[in-house]
């Protein structure tokens, strides 16, 4: 009898175990089946997410090509002209002809230097107060050559001392002198007689100091006792032919 009763009471116990097992199940079952079936996995989740950016870029980048394309549409649908220009931005405009060039260069190289040139002071030439002397350039090379506008000038002692001020320009720059191989073109100097003006003279100078037009290349010529009075030493451009 007590045997019986402790089989029985055995068996309640497994199948009471059963059932709540079966329960569990259930129950676990309910919870998760619906929900998990609606959400995504996890390692799915980062994939969506770069197909999503990589959508939005792609996005971006047609509506860039779209504005590039509606801006080209609106300038003419033109690229940009070909026009080189300098570094500043600003045209380089019209290159020089190769005529231009040349006729350039030639300028250059046919003006009258002092190497090929020969320098004197011509006679005074007085009146009405005024004193003016020829100041002489000969061509005495082999080739043509050309003189224009005026010479630099100054009156200086043997020993290089300066005797008042370089001359000053006189009337207007003139034409373009060409002289052949022996030919002159002269400019004259200018200055006051003495008693013309309570400006005192300077002292007797030696030596006439002069730079021919364009030169930096300087000649000398004696002076011939040239005096300035007045306050006036003025040099007019060269002219053709000598004087004096």
């Amino acid at each position: 009898m007590s045997l019986t009763i402790k089989t029985l009471s055995r068996g309640r116990r497994v199948a009471a175990g059963s059932l709540i097992a079966v329960a569990a199940l259930a129950l676990t079952a309910c919870e998760g089946g619906p929900d998990a079936a609606s959400r995504p996995s996890s390692a799915a989740a980062p994939a969506s997410s770069h197909d999503k950016e990589s959508g939005g870029s792609s996005s971006s980048h047609g509506s860039a090509e779209s504005s590039g394309a509606k801006a080209q549409s609106s300038a003419g649908g033109q690229r940009p002209s070909a026009k080189a220009a300098t570094p500043g931005g600003k045209p380089t405009g019209k290159a020089p002809s190769a005529a231009e060039a040349h006729t350039s260069a030639g300028a250059a190289s046919d003006r009258c230097t002092a190497a090929n040139m020969s320098l004197r002071l011509g006679a005074a030439d007085a009146g009405a107060g005024n004193i003016r002397y020829p100041l002489v350039f000969t061509n005495k090379g082999t080739k043509a050559c050309s003189l224009r506008g005026f010479p630099g000038v100054s009156l200086i002692n043997r020993d290089g001392s300066p005797v008042g001020k370089p001359a000053t320009r006189e009337g207007g720059a003139g034409g373009v002198v060409r002289l052949q191989p022996g030919q002159s073109a002269h400019a004259l100097l200018h200055t006051l007689n003495e008693g013309v003006s309570d400006t005192p003279c300077w002292g007797k100078s030696q030596i006439v100091f002069v730079y021919p037009p364009g030169s930096k290349e300087s000649m000398t010529t004696g002076s011939r006792g040239l005096r300035v009075c007045g306050g006036r030493f003025d040099v007019t451009a060269v002219e053709a032919g000598a004087l004096g």
